[in-house]
Parts: C-alpha cells; structure tokens; sequence
C-alpha cells in the first residue's frame, strides 16, 4: 500500500491569509523527491534536479526533468547541513586524486583517441624531424579540411584502425611506452590531462622509471629513377 504524504493545509490558508493570494493544494506537487541527477548549492538558494526522462527521436533527444529550488537561508536545518558540506571540503581541501600525473609509460591516450595537428603543429614535427611541411603533412597526417582552416587533419596510426597506436609511439609494451617525438608534439597532446583519464594503465606504480630509448626516425624513402629503385 503506498503511503501519501500530508499537505499542510493550515499552511496553505495562513499563506492566503498573509499574502491575499489564494492557494490551492492541487497546485502542489506533491511527488516525492526521487532518482536526483545533481544538486546545486550557492549562498542563498539550494537546487535538486531529478527524475529525469529522455524521449529519443531519430534526429533528437527530448529531456525532462522536475527542479526543487529552496532559499534556505532562513532554515537552520539546512543551513547546519550546508555548513557541514563546507567543512567537509575544507578538511579534504589538500586532498589529491592518484591521477595527479601519468604513470610513466602508460601511453593509453596513445591508442585510441587521435589528436588533431594544426599546421604549426606539423610545421613543429617538420623542423624536429628534418622533413619538409608537406612530407610530415603526407606521411604522418590523415588529413581532413576544416572549416577555418586551422586543423589539417590527425595523427596516422600505424595501422587502419582507429584504436590503434600512434605512428610516433615508441616502446615495447604499457609500461614501457614514450613519445617518440615529445617535444615536438601537438598541441592537442600537450593539454592532455591525466586528471579524470578513465583510459589510465591502472596495473602500472607511478613511482617506477625507465629509460627512455631512440627518438622516431623517419623511414627515408630510397631514391627513384625511371620508376626504378636505385
């Protein structure tokens, strides 16, 4: 049997009564609070969105949601409750999440994802590795056109696959992995973040080193004549 919640009538009158504005309970949702997707807090009010629905369309999606806004200020309650999520966060402030930094040769962001390579960054692989702009653009970019013609394309795996790893990953196995042109790298490399990673080597210590082995060396293409190999 399901229980009702009661709806303080007395309330709703006294309300009518101090403002001259009438109420009526059908006007209350009276719904309980339930399946809460976020909560908000600021220095006045506190915010619940819950029981969100999501209606998918082929071409797209309708979402819903219900929003319980309070000003709790004048509520001792919730200002105690408040007060105690601050305090909390003070005592965990310093605290610091395990993906802080890589762990070294893990290389997981290597495979998978493909970092888009503007021409500064091709111009910067280019001078690295002694190559002209249009043979790095050529050998090492999957180009694409973009509309404002800052990207060039993305880096080439070594295979087709898009899961693949990156042409210039070097290294035997996780643990192991390096950037076989890191201070070349692009820029999109270079903002990487471990902080939130879910793709991190989470076998691998974060204290242990290893040596770094030989830079990428670009496979230079022998020399033709006539359509002939010389």
């Amino acid at each position: 049997m399901a229980i009702m919640e009661t709806i303080d009538l007395i309330a709703l009158r006294n309300y009518s009564r101090e403002t001259s504005q009438p109420t009526h309970p059908e006007l209350l949702d009276a719904r309980p609070i339930e399946h809460v997707n976020k909560i908000e807090i600021d220095e006045e009010h506190v915010t619940i969105t819950f029981d969100e629905h999501t209606t998918r369309y082929y071409n797209a999606n309708e979402i819903t949601h219900r929003e319980w806004v309070y000003k709790y200020n004048d509520d001792p309650a919730f200002v105690k409750a408040v007060r105690g999520v601050i305090e909390q966060a003070r005592r965990h402030l310093k605290d610091l999440p395990e993906n802080v930094a890589c762990p070294p040769g893990c290389a997981e962001c290597c495979s998978g994802y493909e970092p888009f390579v503007t021409k500064a960054d091709v111009q910067r692989i280019a001078d690295h590795l002694g190559m002209s702009f249009d043979a790095v653009l050529r050998e090492y970019v999957v180009e694409r056109p973009s509309a404002d013609g800052y990207h060039l394309g993305w880096l080439r795996k070594v295979s087709d696959d898009v899961a693949d790893q990156c042409v210039f990953l070097k290294g035997s196995r996780s643990g192991h992995y390096y950037c076989g042109i890191y201070a070349a790298r692009p820029n999109d490399c270079r903002d990487f973040s471990p902080i939130g990673c879910e793709d991190v080597d989470d076998s691998l210590p974060r204290k242990s080193a290893f040596k770094i082995g030989p830079p990428f060396a670009p496979k230079h293409r022998k020399a033709r004549r006539n359509g002939k190999r010389l």
